[in-house]
């Protein structure tokens, strides 16, 4: 097989549900752990990852995506490295309860930071967060090259980076965001070139695509 027929998939692992009881919006604050249900859906992500030909997986620092990991790579028998790069994107509204169930329209002590919503105004803006992602898919996509990388990281990047794969702006209206606790959204290389996006949630008892079915 030539270097550009070459496939090579990375895997962009959400880490599992955290146990949160107080409602909190924790984003890279310490402490934050998976609940019980969010180790079971790293299980099941570990589950589905077996058997396939891994062999690179970095996570983001966070805990809760630390122990989403753990399982993964016990099941394959690899090492996690540790990136920075896969970190949660930074908000404002750290630290405090904001209940994500409810109109925004309701909870007027949020509005100061809505007032751009396409950058976004209340914190990190989305194409930095596509480009410490995007450099971070490269070099895993290097190091894996002929393989598959596993990436965990946390829901906004990962979406983010989805909609830069497949043409798209990355601002997006978040209730419309595709990427739930435990699923991994896969890139899918030939050679250098994105051939196409992926999508599978064990939670529904979805399986990993051998072949892109969504292209850019």
């Amino acid at each position: 097989m030539t270097a550009e027929a070459t496939r090579t998939v990375v895997h962009l692992l959400r880490h599992g549900e955290v146990h949160n009881p107080d409602g909190v919006l924790y984003g890279r604050a310490p402490g934050f752990g998976l609940s019980e249900a969010g180790r079971e859906m790293a299980h099941a992500a570990a589950d589905l990852l077996a058997g396939r030909d891994v062999a690179l997986l970095v996570s983001s620092p966070l805990e809760r995506a630390r122990e989403t990991a753990a399982p993964v790579a016990d099941r394959l028998r690899l090492g996690v490295r540790l990136d920075e790069r896969l970190l949660e994107v930074t908000n404002v509204l750290e630290g405090r309860r904001v209940d994500m169930h409810r109109s925004i329209l309701v909870q007027p002590r949020v509005w100061p930071t809505l007032w751009n919503p396409w950058r976004p105004s209340w914190g990190e803006p989305y194409r930095d967060v596509v480009g410490r992602m995007t450099a971070a898919v490269d070099q895993a996509r290097t190091i894996a090259h002929g393989h598959e990388a596993v990436l965990v990281s946390h829901q906004v990047p990962i979406w983010v980076t989805r909609r830069r794969a497949e043409g798209r702006r990355p601002a997006h209206l978040p209730r419309r965001r595709q990427v739930a606790l435990g699923s991994l959204t896969s890139l899918h290389f030939l050679g250098d070139r994105l051939s196409g996006v992926t999508y599978a949630d064990p939670g529904l008892g979805h399986r990993l695509s051998a072949a892109p079915t969504v292209a850019p």
